[in-house]
């Protein structure tokens, strides 16, 4: 493919806050990226739209040996998403399971930690929330994702996303408000294929980010700008 849609993280952001302009209307929005590759493409949303920004720690897990193949994810608080067909064809038994969310949920609390700090993770109740990521392959990280938003109680959840797998999207849609993804190409393959530049976000662009966004709150939920 000679030319990707997006150049990079960044890029596909300001592509995607066009197709969310409408919601620079509504009061209090707040936008999550999903950790780490999410951030920089939440960052431009949430700049465009005049928005909140956060990080939401969201950790696939990684089938025992395919590392790459989502089984499932988790999410704070004790969320736990799991694929039962990529379960049941890869055989992975309930020990198994657990001695990979055990693993993973060390490195979602190091992560909270190193991204947060002392900051206290933004209030999501009784707000419009826009959980973005850098696309959707199976979709696991985001289900996680969604479960965690609905438990704080928002008043409206959107997904979006720059690119996706037809099959994620499907399997996304009933979870949420409303799902933005300008792009799903039948030929899918991964999400780092429609990107020039998809080289790993790294944990001090993730910090860098946040403390950028930071600089600028937004008044308290409800007011509008």
């Amino acid at each position: 493919m000679s030319h990707r849609p997006f150049f990079n993280r960044r890029d596909a952001g300001r592509q995607l806050a066009a197709h969310l302009w409408d919601y620079r209307e509504v009061p209090g929005l707040l936008v999550l990226g999903l950790a780490r590759g999410g951030v920089p493409v939440a960052y431009e949303v949430a700049a465009a739209l005049g928005a909140d920004l956060d990080v939401l720690v969201v950790r696939k897990l990684g089938v025992p040996g395919q590392d790459e193949l989502a089984l499932g994810a988790i999410a704070p608080g004790g969320v736990r998403v799991l694929n039962e067909p990529i379960v049941r064809s890869c055989g992975v038994s309930e020990a198994q399971i657990a001695a990979v969310v055990a693993v993973e949920e060390r490195e979602l609390q190091r992560r909270e930690v190193l991204y947060r700090g002392e900051r206290p993770r933004t209030p999501v109740c009784r707000r419009s929330v826009l959980l973005i990521d850098d696309g959707l392959a199976t979709g696991a990280t985001m289900h996680a994702a969604v479960e965690w938003v609905r438990t704080q109680q928002p008043v409206r959840l959107i997904a979006a996303v720059p690119v996706a797998a037809p099959s994620a999207l499907i399997a996304l849609q009933p979870l949420v408000d409303e799902l933005v993804c300008p792009l799903a190409p039948g030929n899918f393959t991964s999400v780092g294929l429609w990107y020039a530049d998809f080289s790993q976000t790294s944990d001090s662009e993730v910090q860098q980010l946040l403390a950028t966004a930071v600089r600028h709150p937004s008044d308290s939920p409800g007011t509008p700008r």
